[in-house]
């Protein structure tokens, strides 16, 4: 099988879907307004053809955008079933973030959401966020292989007698051998809309996204509760950061 185009032609876009911007202060989550937002399409950073700016919710309105017919998300083809965008964000006294590969799906609504780093912050933030390929159409290496029961053993490090839902998990940002990969705290809910995002199309019935995200939810507990991550690295509960 040839490998997918993970880029759309824009010239196949007889759909349209939307995009709205939320952005934020990562310091504080306070909203940001007056943030200045550039939209291109992915692959052509030279191709602005909108600019918005930000309500003092630090929300854009919302925005009709090309996307590929929607049949190519309800069921597996080789036609990419979502349009690329890349937005680019200023905001005075804030550092400028990139996002490229933003997914716009025909009939309904994207919703980004940005968190922008003050100038005066000593940490660094990235300038440039890939959101890579959905799960469904991108190239991406086969399931690591484990056993079907694991052994529960406890640890003494977290309370595992009963499963519990975490405030945080932390991922592993590689392969489960790659010691110099880092590892990020992600809030729980945000780490299960994450997933979601990636491995669902927001098209599909609702009946069918509730159960792929408790299919998500159970897989992320089981991770937690029989402690995988003690061999793998790429999931366990975290204490809650105060």
């Amino acid at each position: 099988m040839p490998m997918k185009n993970v880029y759309q032609t824009q010239a196949d876009t007889p759909d349209k879907g939307k995009l709205q911007m939320t952005v934020e202060s990562r310091g504080n989550g306070d909203p940001i307004a007056d943030a200045r937002i550039a939209i291109s399409y992915t692959g052509e950073p030279d191709s602005t053809f909108e600019e918005l700016s930000t309500n003092e919710s630090g929300q854009t309105q919302q925005i009709d955008l090309n996307a590929p017919p929607l049949d190519y998300s309800m069921e597996p083809s080789q036609n990419q079933p979502y349009a690329q965008y890349t937005i680019q964000i200023t905001a005075e006294g804030y550092q400028p973030v990139t996002i490229t590969g933003i997914q716009v799906l025909a009939d309904v609504t994207a919703v980004q959401d940005i968190r922008l780093q003050p100038v005066s912050s000593p940490a660094a933030w990235p300038d440039d966020i890939v959101i890579p390929a959905n799960t469904l159409f991108g190239n991406f290496p086969p399931k690591i292989e484990e056993a079907e029961i694991k052994p529960v053993r406890q640890t003494g490090e977290i309370v595992l007698s009963r499963v519990v839902v975490p405030e945080y998990v932390v991922v592993h940002d590689g392969a489960p051998t790659d010691n110099t990969a880092s590892d990020y705290y992600i809030r729980y809910k945000d780490y299960i809309k994450n997933v979601a995002s990636s491995e669902i199309y927001a098209t599909w019935p609702d009946a069918c996204i509730r159960a792929n995200i408790l299919a998500i939810m159970s897989f992320t507990m089981n991770r937690v509760y029989t402690e995988w991550y003690r061999n793998t690295r790429w999931f366990r509960v975290a204490k809650p950061l105060h």
